[in-house]
């Protein structure tokens, strides 16, 4: 039996799964400006919770942090100690608003996914990372540039020192696509496809579970919809572990290309 058939009503009318159009969104009242949609205002409380969090933890800090501020203090120091120093080395800390900034933003935006109401994580849709993907390539190149000149940069990427001059031929073409073509496209895919993918597991799991519990509730179908039910519960937790870690990814992407940028020796 096919998983089309399993997935029947009684009534003969079959369940459909949720697809990309759960990621459409269109204005979010009848005569607002088009971009004026959900993904944007997602964006937008985004920044205003995370400016929010640190004037809140830092505008009158304490010699004992104690609160909101001894929260933002265990986040500063956990992209300090994993990211900035570890990718850029001594000058980690000159990079830590960016890095600590760009950090919760993603964080809060992925987040927004699991929030009732909201429940849209922003990245899902692939404008806001390529944004932000493209403004760390742009940072990327200056930094580049300015420390290394771009003759120093090309040759560094493209012709490390120590291997053997045949393998130039091969190894040459791979970094230049690597680092200047493919760099931004991967950096903002990997954030993207997770909160895709993950959004739609999670709306298929409870789209299940509304369908056989309460939509079409019958005794055969009551199973499915607590296997459902349970999978939303399930992926749910497992989508915030994903969030938080995309979020530390993206950022540490973000380091490890400023930190190439300024020591190109390492």
């Amino acid at each position: 039996m096919s998983a089309r058939h399993l997935l029947a009503a009684p009534s003969g009318d079959e369940f459909e799964a949720p697809g990309t159009e759960i990621f459409e969104w269109g204005p979010l009242w009848d005569g607002a400006p088009s971009w004026v949609t959900k993904p944007t205002l997602i964006v937008t409380l985004s920044v205003i919770i995370v400016v929010g969090f640190f004037w809140a933890a830092f505008n009158k800090p304490k010699l004992v942090p104690r609160g909101v501020q001894n929260i933002g203090e265990l986040g500063y120091l956990f992209v300090r100690d994993q990211v900035a120093r570890p990718m850029i080395g001594k000058e980690g800390d000159q990079w830590m608003p960016f890095l600590l900034s760009t950090f919760f933003f993603v964080l809060i935006m992925n987040w927004m996914g699991v929030i009732p109401v909201m429940q849209l994580p922003a990245p899902s849709h692939i404008a806001f990372p390529i944004v932000l993907a493209l403004f760390v390539y742009a940072i990327m190149w200056y930094q580049s540039i300015k420390h290394q000149g771009l003759i120093g940069w090309f040759k560094n990427m493209m012709f490390p020192p120590g291997l053997p001059k045949a393998l130039y031929v091969i190894l040459a073409p791979i970094e230049f696509l690597s680092n200047i073509i493919l760099r931004p496209f991967t950096h903002a895919v990997r954030l993207f496809a997770n909160m895709f993918a993950g959004h739609l597991l999670i709306a298929f799991f409870a789209s299940v579970a509304y369908w056989f519990l309460a939509e079409k509730l019958t005794v055969a179908g009551a199973g499915v919809g607590l296997i459902g039910f349970l999978m939303t519960l399930v992926m749910t937790a497992f989508e915030i572990f994903v969030q938080a870690l995309q979020a530390f990814i993206f950022v540490l992407l973000a380091a490890s290309y400023i930190g190439g940028a300024l020591h190109p020796d390492h």
